[in-house]
């Protein structure tokens, strides 16, 4: 049974002591087919296609190298299609990743570097602020970022 409080204390809690690790994100699309296709022509790894029902249909599919995979289907959300954003999608090498992508035939945004004001950084660190986006075919936005080097504290200790 949980409970809650209305205690508005500015105390932090502490790290949790149970892992969790998110591994699937579900994305609402409106043609499985068409999405499975597009998903597969950017050299995403198939997982499964498991047809439960004519009312059920569950499509995996993981980016190279990634611990979190993509769902998506039909009965698995009522969130409407296209409705997912800002989807990020981390990479070492921007320019190379998007040129990737372009040669598979997706539109993707010129890299753009945002960086907040006042932010100084040394010459040409473009780690965590360039960006480039593209969509699949229902309208869900994914964003591919530049991480080179991480942040303090963005690293789990074992």
């Amino acid at each position: 049974m949980s409970s809650t409080s209305a205690d508005s204390s500015t105390e932090v809690p502490e790290v949790g002591t149970v892992d969790m690790k998110l591994e699937v994100v579900t994305l609402p699309v409106s043609d499985v087919d068409r999405a499975k296709t597009f998903y597969q022509s950017l050299g995403w790894r198939f997982d499964i296609d498991f047809v439960v029902s004519d009312d059920l249909r569950t499509v995996q599919m993981t980016p190279l190298h990634s611990q979190c995979s993509i769902q998506f289907g039909k009965g698995i959300t009522t969130a409407e299609p296209g409705s997912a954003q800002g989807l990020i999608l981390v990479v070492d090498d921007i320019d190379a990743a998007r040129d990737g992508l372009v040669s598979r035939g997706v539109d993707v945004s010129e890299v753009q570097e945002q960086r907040p004001p006042g932010f100084d950084a040394p010459e040409g660190e473009r780690s965590y602020f360039a960006r480039a986006s593209f969509s699949d075919p229902d309208g869900n936005r994914w964003v591919l970022q530049e991480i080179t080097t991480r942040l303090p504290g963005r690293e789990w200790e074992d």
